[in-house]
């Protein structure tokens, strides 16, 4: 608590003041303890990459309630709530203006923060391999998305020309006894695949049963994701000459 006074200023035609003319007290309280609240968004938004030689083009990584994949879950429902052997419904998808494209997701990993630096992570795809034994791979509707799901996460996409042999994507899944051509990986990748891109979405709740107690289970679902383009070229060939 505070208290303070409000009194008159002393008049200057008088040598001495006996009294003021006006005295106000006055104290403010404070309570020592508060709420205070603050809105964020929890949804992570469309992530935009633009790099030489592919130009501009739009990660999208959305939560969907069923396999049928048609409506993506609300972002204003963020952070997801999900019950112990739960299906997670993923898309991760990219658009281009570049044709003859598509995306590969190289990692994907459960973490309590949206740091891509954090150790340890819960690895659920790596090196294109799934990891997770209750990972489920669903086929795609076009090369730019990639549908999954996995029982109640960051990933590393990427984005390459089709059909080219040689790139991180042609090579698919690639296990520890195999041999690393991805370690070895040729000049000319360079314009056919875009560097690896980070992205995350989440968070995520894991609903506790009434007899466990604490407080529920957070975690983010992150990937590394490689975009992969046609670059067309230009070509030149000499014409005749012709005098006159």
């Amino acid at each position: 608590m505070f208290k303070n006074e409000i009194t008159t200023v002393d008049s200057t035609e008088f040598l001495i003041t006996r009294k003021h003319q006006l005295e106000v007290q006055f104290y403010c309280q404070y309570p020592k303890r508060g709420n205070v609240t603050l809105g964020f968004t929890a949804h992570r938004n469309n992530v935009t990459v633009w790099e030489k030689g592919f130009g501009t083009f739009t990660y999208q990584f959305e939560f969907y309630p069923d396999s049928q994949y048609k409506t993506q879950i609300d972002p204003t429902n963020y952070p997801l709530e999900y019950d112990i052997g739960s299906r997670i419904y993923m898309q991760i998808e990219a658009s281009s203006s570049i044709n003859d494209t598509e995306l590969f997701v190289e990692s994907c990993r459960a973490a309590p923060y949206d740091n891509p630096n954090y150790w340890p992570t819960y690895p659920i795809i790596d090196n294109g391999c799934s990891v997770d034994p209750t990972v489920m791979i669903h086929s795609p509707g076009h090369q730019n998305q990639f549908k999954f799901c996995m029982e109640a996460f960051n990933c590393s996409v990427l984005m390459c020309e089709k059909g080219k042999p040689g790139t991180r994507c042609s090579q698919g899944c690639i296990n520890s006894t195999s041999a690393g051509p991805h370690h070895h990986r040729r000049r000319r990748e360079t314009a056919t695949q875009t560097v690896r891109h980070f992205i995350s979405q989440g968070p995520l709740r894991l609903r506790r049963s009434a007899e466990s107690s604490g407080s529920p289970a957070v975690g983010m679902i992150s990937a590394v994701v490689i975009y992969k383009a046609k670059i067309s070229r230009v070509k030149y060939q000499p014409l005749p000459a012709f005098e006159n």
